[in-house]
């Protein structure tokens, strides 16, 4: 890794990286101790937003919203308001959120803290993914009991007359709730089923209340934010893409990991930085922000820069920051089936056009490789995914429709290959 992957994340390399001790050693809670000893906190509500929305800071979760923006929609009811945390990372591909729980915990607490009190929420829930249980949960479960020993918690948080609460809530596997109103269903009991929008989370929220959800990522950038100044995030990335992400590198690459660059670098650095394509071959696809995000062909993506402008000029988006690389040999009729498998299974049925749509992608692929496909069935794909896509609740239905889309785009005749080889892939 770079140095430049030290910025935000990383603390130490040892087993305690974790501790609270270790957190507070490197700066942790002092942007959060700032704040909860200021005179005027009514002023500093409105700094902390300013200074947030200067910052360029966008949600890193998949949507790229300005997270300053988002904030600023929350009313002052002078009732109870709600933070809640999206720790219910599922997006195929995506595994940095995870990291943060686990090694970078009480960035994630302190951000959480900081958006709270900035948006006159008094509680906050992470809603963590319900495969997480084993490790990183049981890491953030123990953090937040630190949290609350060293006072940085709770009602009169060291005598300001400032009361924050925070709670865990761990979810139970549901890629569905990685969608906000979906996960408010869930945090209060119901079905993970997304609600119609407006209204807006902002105006009915959890329990009816004004509540704001950010991604993990986003949240624990919030300390050195504030630590640090707007200029010095927004000094990072570009003009239009302002400061770092972490990127999850994963496929045929030397390296697979996650790194935290600067956005706008290069696709080709990326690559470089990952160890390079395995086994020296070339480079052939690769998904640049999750399995929801359209892929692009390796002469395509070798010319762009990895920020939202770039890769949305390109015809894709940057998503979670999720790059999946496939290498030459890499049959992509195989590699759009097992994506469709996995929204196929994701749906939660709530729109009919998701429900049967989604179903009707795998089968079609399903018998496509299975050597039984018809040359009307790439003609259906795509039909299927036209009717599936905007016409469903939430975008669960768009991402389950974009990677046929784009997969068909640019491989057509891949497909068209094994339907008239009886299931025979072009790139065998």
């Amino acid at each position: 890794m770079t140095e430049i992957n030290k910025v935000i994340f990383s603390n130490h390399d040892d087993s305690e990286s974790a501790s609270i001790e270790s957190y507070i050693n490197i700066g942790g809670y002092s942007a959060w101790k700032k704040i909860i000893e200021s005179s005027d906190q009514n002023t500093t509500r409105e700094k902390i937003i300013n200074e947030v929305k200067a910052s360029g800071l966008r949600g890193k979760g998949g949507a790229g919203f300005p997270t300053g923006k988002k904030w600023s929609f929350m009313p002052n009811t002078g009732k109870q308001q709600y933070i809640v945390c999206n720790s219910d990372e599922s997006e195929p591909g995506t595994c940095h959120d995870r990291e943060i729980l686990q090694r970078n915990p009480h960035a994630l607490i302190e951000g959480m803290a900081i958006a709270g009190f900035a948006i006159n929420a008094t509680v906050g829930y992470n809603y963590v993914r319900g495969e997480f249980m084993g490790d990183c949960y049981l890491q953030i479960k123990k953090s937040l009991e630190e949290a609350y020993e060293y006072g940085f918690l709770g009602k009169n948080i060291l005598n300001s007359n400032i009361n924050f609460d925070l709670y865990n809530f761990l979810g139970a596997g549901a890629y569905i709730c990685g969608e906000e109103t979906g996960l408010l269903e869930s945090l209060e009991g119901k079905q993970g089923k997304p609600r119609f929008k407006p209204p807006f989370p902002a105006n009915f929220g959890l329990y009816g209340a004004p509540t704001t959800v950010n991604n993990t990522q986003t949240l624990a950038t919030i300390p050195k934010i504030i630590e640090k100044g707007s200029e010095w995030y927004s000094s990072m990335g570009t003009e239009k893409s302002k400061g770092t992400i972490i990127f999850s590198v994963s496929g045929h690459i030397n390296n697979p990991g996650n790194y935290e660059l600067p956005l706008g670098i290069s696709f080709n650095e990326l690559m470089d930085i990952s160890g390079g394509i395995i086994d020296g071959k070339k480079l052939k696809a690769v998904i640049p922000g999750g399995s929801s995000t359209k892929v692009l062909p390796g002469h395509i993506i070798s010319k762009c820069t990895m920020d939202y402008e770039s890769l949305e000029e390109a015809g894709s988006s940057l998503g979670t920051g999720a790059v999946v690389v496939m290498a030459e040999g890499t049959c992509m009729v195989e590699m759009l089936k097992r994506i469709s498998r996995f929204y196929y299974a994701e749906s939660c049925g709530q729109c009919t056009p998701c429900r049967e749509g989604t179903g009707w992608l795998y089968r079609i692929l399903d018998r496509i490789t299975k050597g039984q496909g018809q040359e009307t069935d790439i003609n259906l794909l795509i039909d299927v995914a036209n009717r599936i896509e905007g016409n469903t609740i939430c975008a669960f239905g768009d991402a389950s429709a974009w990677p046929v889309q784009s997969f068909l785009h640019h491989y057509f005749e891949e497909f068209e290959f094994m339907i008239r080889n009886k299931g025979k892939s072009r790139a065998a």
